[in-house]
């Protein structure tokens, strides 16, 4: 703000102009200051040049309210510049204003994570892994053969495991952590695994920062820098540390704005459709909350790098946001977690064929997401630590001994077994239905709701998942017990409603006299 002002004033041609027959020295059309300001905005790096003429305008606007500009007669304080020939000048006092100082007190403010990234990342070709204690029992299982208790043995030099060998065996190894959480018999009912990139999964593994936010290979994925400094500005409010922002009335509300504009014109939400059924999978588990947080952080880790640091970015800030008592109201009908959730739940989690209960669910997961971000994204260690011990013992010479075909120091993998077409329709029944049937419970037992709106939901319901709803609600019997008639007692049969109906007036000849 102040950048883009003390700009236009130094680059705004002011000369003589006149207007109904008398002379304004310094000052300038409302055109020319369009054109002025379009092309400083367009040549501005936080800017560039997809900036339009008629969001200049809007700046313009601004600048007109907050007294940045004046018309000739020295008028301000609304939004009625237009893009027309109307005389400006800028005012004798500077319009700048320091940015809100932080208020003194013994007050502890939640420290919010840097937003600047280190400008290299930890490669993909040098993947830490940890080296493995051999305790004594280990080692006397070894070198057994050293006093003569094992006939033979013989060393098994382990082929170099390649880059891509350890994204498989990462990509392995959380799929399957991931259904054991769900209590899956299979991550086929909610998941096609082919879909799943293994190469996402170990850069959200390691190219992060300090503060665990990825850091992208693709610099042209990255968020905007204006977007990016918006939410910075409203995350460390009023302590912002880089910019000094002016303090006109509602100037947060318009960065807000501007920050919800951004993310509600995505295509698609930053949990992706193809993992929707993933994530609804998880709101079965949200009264587990340790189960729920872990298979948050494994599901989150299959997002593609750019989706995860987005997802990163903007709960963080929304967490932020809703704790943060210095920062004025963004809405005078709505609290502010409140809005948080209706703002950004949509470009969070929806389906790919919108219904109104992913709003539903949507607003569920991220509430639990805001009051859980900082366990949820970041890298889920013990999963870590399962992986690089495991490729270490894949890279390490094993000694195998006479009569045993696995090393007896590590579990032998588990596979895969053929079951029935019956047995797989079972368990994707039984699965996916734990979350849906607790979430229409929670329409059922919702008292906050009117009831027109209650059964809008219901009905939406029943169109979209009919076997759900028919185990809850059977008979016809059961679901009106939700709601009761009320008696309502009949008129009285009037009298003059048992006689014959009016009849209408026929007319007769005239009589003539």
């Amino acid at each position: 703000w102040n950048e883009i002002i003390e700009l236009f004033r130094a680059g705004m041609p002011l000369r003589k102009h006149r207007c109904r027959f008398k002379s304004y020295e310094r000052c300038f059309k409302a055109s020319e200051a369009v054109d002025c300001l379009h092309e400083l905005l367009g040549s501005n790096q936080n800017f560039g040049p997809e900036v339009t003429r008629n969001q200049t305008v809007k700046l313009l606007k601004k600048f007109l309210k907050n007294h940045v500009i004046e018309d000739i007669k020295g008028r301000w304080g609304k939004e009625d510049f237009q893009d027309d020939g109307h005389l400006y000048r800028f005012p004798p006092s500077s319009p700048l204003k320091p940015y809100p100082k932080k208020p003194s007190g013994g007050k502890e403010v939640i420290k919010f994570p840097g937003w600047d990234e280190p400008k290299a990342g930890t490669s993909q070709e040098h993947i830490p892994v940890k080296s493995v204690t051999m305790n004594s029992e280990m080692w006397y299982k070894r070198h057994s053969i050293a006093i003569g208790e094992v006939p033979a043995c013989k060393l098994v030099f382990r082929r170099e495991l390649t880059q891509t060998n350890i994204e498989e065996i990462w990509k392995s190894m959380t799929l399957s952590r991931l259904q054991k959480v769900l209590g899956l018999d299979s991550l086929d009912e909610v998941l096609d695994t082919k879909l799943v990139n293994s190469k996402h999964i170990v850069q959200n593994a390691y190219n992060v920062t300090k503060q665990g936010i990825v850091i992208l290979e693709d610099k042209s994925k990255e968020l905007p820098h204006w977007i990016l400094s918006a939410m910075k500005c409203l995350a460390n409010w009023p302590s912002c540390s880089d910019l000094k922002q002016p303090t006109y009335s509602g100037f947060e509300r318009d960065v807000f704005k501007t920050i919800m504009d951004y993310f509600g014109q995505i295509k698609e939400p930053l949990l992706t459709f193809h993992f929707f059924d993933v994530f609804v999978s998880v709101l079965g588990l949200l009264q587990k909350h340790s189960k729920a947080v872990e298979a948050l952080q494994i599901s989150c880790l299959l997002l593609p790098p750019e989706n995860r640091k987005r997802l990163q970015l903007l709960v963080r800030m929304m967490a932020k946001i809703s704790f943060n008592k210095d920062l004025p109201p963004l809405s005078e009908s709505v609290r502010t977690r409140t809005l948080m959730v209706q703002a950004f739940s949509r470009c969070i989690l929806c389906s790919k064929d919108e219904m109104d209960l992913d709003e539903l669910l949507a607003a569920k997961l991220v509430s639990f997401l805001m009051d859980n971000y900082q366990e949820i994204l970041s890298v889920p260690s013990a999963l870590k630590s399962c992986i690089e011990e495991h490729v270490v013992h894949l890279q390490r010479v094993q000694i195998k001994y006479a009569g045993a075909d696995t090393d007896a120091t590590f579990p032998p993998p588990s596979f895969c077994h053929q079951i029935s077409t019956d047995e797989f329709e079972y368990q994707r029944a039984s699965g996916s239905q734990e979350p849906l049937a607790a979430l229409l419970e929670e329409i059922v037992m919702n008292k906050e709701i009117s009831v027109k709106d209650k059964k809008k939901q219901l009905k939406q319901f029943q169109k979209s998942y009919p076997e759900v709803y028919k185990v809850r609600f059977p008979t016809p019997e059961t679901e009106a017990v939700l709601f009761p008639e009320k008696n309502k007692q009949k008129p009285p049969i009037l009298m003059w409603a048992l006689k014959k109906p009016f009849q209408p007036f026929h007319r007769t000849r005239s009589f003539r006299m």
